[in-house]
């Protein structure tokens, strides 16, 4: 049977030059946990507004279930304000508040985290106390805890983020956040010095850093597993992120070896970033064609 993973955060309007886009982080990672066939539920929220009809509308397309997003009657959809002048290195302004600062725990999204297989969450979500104090709750069943970090400043906070990695089982980071994180705890830049401080800390099961087009690693109990990511032409690198951890997420829980986990995860991050927008169409033979 597929796996069941539940995502918690974001879903929003990236708006770029040539026009609006559906995004966040969150909502990407459920769209591409979809199309590689686990069955992916987000907790968000949308505005009661045309922005956010149409974010429902555009979700409903690829048939996915809807029911944990919540619509908020005093705040509007988000809209995230894009530059992409350097498609390998985009900016982002995000607007606030919106609905999904204010997501309101509820019995039904509690029993989806409580019977699924993994839940993954990141900082954006709950730059907002009402929507932090809802991930708190949900952070107490013992599914597997996966934390994206996806800072985005200056939405994020060393106290949430140090309270949110002690229920973390596996986090995943990007270098400029491997840098962050040695600044913030005054230690060595280096993979295996913040890697190894975290773990030993917060005793993870493993951490992911992703390189960009140099590809990414895995760091586990002082081992680290490294791939040189795939060549690729790049669109653009929006959601390239999140199909790197959707690709993980898929081949971990199948239990397969973290080589063969890093390789999937490198190869479904390369071809999204070969595709405008982070949220492709595509199937599992798409994504194996590349070498």
């Amino acid at each position: 049977m597929p796996h069941n993973v539940v995502i918690f955060g974001e879903m929003l309007w990236d708006c770029m030059p040539s026009g609006a886009v559906p995004g966040g982080a969150p909502m990407n990672v459920t769209l591409n946990l979809h199309q590689l066939g686990l069955n992916s539920r987000l907790i968000s929220a949308i505005g009661n507004d045309k922005d956010g009809q149409k974010l429902i509308e555009f979700l409903q397309t690829f048939d996915l279930p809807v029911d944990l997003v919540q619509i908020n009657q005093e705040h509007e959809t988000s809209t995230v304000l894009v530059n992409d002048d350097d498609p390998e290195n985009i900016k982002y302004t995000v607007v606030s508040p919106v609905a999904w600062d204010f997501i309101q725990w509820n019995t039904d999204m509690d029993e989806a985290v409580k019977t699924s297989d993994a839940f993954v969450f990141g900082t954006l979500g709950v730059r907002n106390i009402k929507s932090l104090t809802t991930l708190l709750k949900l952070l107490h069943h013992k599914t597997l805890r996966i934390f994206d970090a996806n800072f985005r400043p200056p939405f994020y906070d060393f106290e949430i983020i140090e309270s949110l990695l002690g229920f973390t089982d596996i986090l995943k980071i990007n270098e400029d956040e491997l840098e962050i994180f040695a600044d913030y705890f005054d230690i060595e830049p280096s993979v295996k010095s913040v890697c190894g401080y975290l773990d030993q800390h917060y005793q993870m099961d493993l951490i992911c850093v992703t390189q960009g087009s140099k590809g990414a690693l895995i760091y586990k109990g002082g081992n680290i597993i490294s791939h040189e990511g795939f060549k690729v032409k790049v669109a653009d690198s929006i959601g390239a992120g999140d199909a790197f951890l959707s690709g993980f997420i898929k081949t971990f829980l199948e239990n397969q070896p973290l080589d063969k986990v890093l390789d999937f995860a490198c190869k479904l991050g390369a071809f999204v970033a070969s595709k405008k927008g982070g949220t492709p169409r595509y199937g599992i033979g798409d994504v194996n064609s590349l070498n």
